[in-house]
């Protein structure tokens, strides 16, 4: 103990080392087998891995008019849930932050964190049964309900991750001085032109970064598809078929590179935002 006492830089490697140790076995390691495994391919007639280097998988996506498909629509899907889930995040946030009193602030956000307590399927299922033919909004809208399909996907996926973009523009809107807000007033700018002038740009750091989960968790998702997407295909269905039916491991692991490269480069494209300081 009086090793570690003397030496403060050995007391902190030895605290971190067990979790440094787990995230490069757990994570880092099965991110780079999946990697390893993209460029291997399958014996058509015995069903046995190829452990041979190849681009055949990537060659296929790439050529293929069906993952082509698959890929943008899952691009578009990922974009159209955060585009929904920053509109709708803008208002809330900001009423919570700066309208609210700070007794009701604090219910508003247990509130907003109340959906996540619930279980991922209850919720998938409960949207399952409001989207249904005859269900309460096909009702609403006179028979003429979104339906089961990619419609249904976008409408599910903005629900469960609408959260995941309200608390960072909240966070940063309680950060932001209200002398500000105050200070725009005084000089004649009128609501709209504060929020364009004065608000918007202050929390682009915290778009980005709620943006980071709701388009990852869309990009990667499979379940909610499969509930209630009807016959839409997005990449984590392509995924989860060639895990199971098909068994075919490596081109699934070809197909899972996709949203990690875009997931890259999007982090990499929003550093200089400041949007990771923000998560």
């Amino acid at each position: 103990m009086t090793v570690f006492h003397r030496h403060p830089r050995l007391r902190l490697a030895a605290l971190l080392s067990a979790p440094l140790l787990w995230l490069v076995v757990a994570y880092l390691g099965a991110l780079a087998v999946l990697l390893v495994s993209a460029f291997w391919t399958v014996n058509g007639f015995t069903g046995e891995v190829v452990r041979e280097f190849t681009l055949a998988n990537f060659r296929t996506i790439v050529t293929e008019e069906v993952y082509r498909n698959v890929a943008l629509r899952s691009l578009g899907v990922a974009a159209s849930v955060t585009v929904i889930c920053a509109v709708l995040a803008l208002p809330m946030a900001f009423f919570m932050a700066k309208v609210a009193s700070p007794r009701s602030r604090h219910w508003l956000v247990i509130a907003i964190l109340t959906p996540l307590w619930a279980s991922y399927l209850v919720k998938a299922y409960a949207w399952r049964v409001l989207l249904a033919n005859d269900g309460p909004i096909d009702w609403l809208f006179l028979g003429h309900g979104p339906g089961y399909g990619l419609t249904a996907t976008i409408i599910v996926l903005s629900y469960l991750w609408l959260p995941y973009m309200i608390l960072p523009i909240y966070a940063g809107l309680e950060r932001m001085p209200t002398s500000l807000l105050e200070a725009s007033g005084d000089l004649g700018a009128r609501p709209g032109r504060t929020f364009r002038t004065v608000v918007l740009p202050l929390i682009v750091p915290s778009l980005f970064a709620g943006s980071i989960f709701t388009f990852s968790l869309s990009l990667g998702d499979y379940i909610t598809v499969q509930i209630v997407g009807g016959k839409t295909q997005l990449l984590g269905n392509l995924v989860y078929a060639n895990i199971g039916a098909a068994n075919n491991l490596p081109f699934a692991a070809a197909i899972a590179t996709i949203p990690v490269l875009v997931m890259v480069i999007y982090l990499v494209a929003v550093r200089r935002s400041g949007a990771l300081e923000e998560l």
